[in-house]
């Protein structure tokens, strides 16, 4: 398995719109994706930093999703809230525990 790593800064007064972008069109449009298993999203609400974990079945998978422009266009969905560029990383997931 992989692990897709975003970390964002949006304005603090825009989390709760952030959060519902996630939710209503990020998230329904991951779960279209070959390969896609889960995803999370981390905030703190007093500084607007979140963190994607998004969890695909393969390496190629993951990639897939860059190659197709479906990564950008969930990034600009959020765009207008971003007070800094996204961070993105990509990791093997070596050990996993839990639901």
């Amino acid at each position: 398995m992989y692990a897709r790593i975003v970390t964002i800064q949006v304005q603090a007064a825009k989390i709760e719109e952030a959060i519902a972008i996630y939710r209503e069109a990020i998230l329904p449009a991951a779960k279209q994706q070959q390969g896609f298993l889960g995803a999370r999203l981390f905030v703190d609400r007093a500084t607007g930093k979140g963190v994607s974990v998004s969890r695909w079945a393969s390496e190629a998978d993951l990639l897939a999703g860059e190659a197709s422009g479906y990564y950008a266009e969930q990034i600009a969905k959020l765009a207008p809230l971003f007070t800094a560029p996204p961070v993105r990383e990509a990791f093997e997931i070596s050990v996993e525990a839990g639901a």
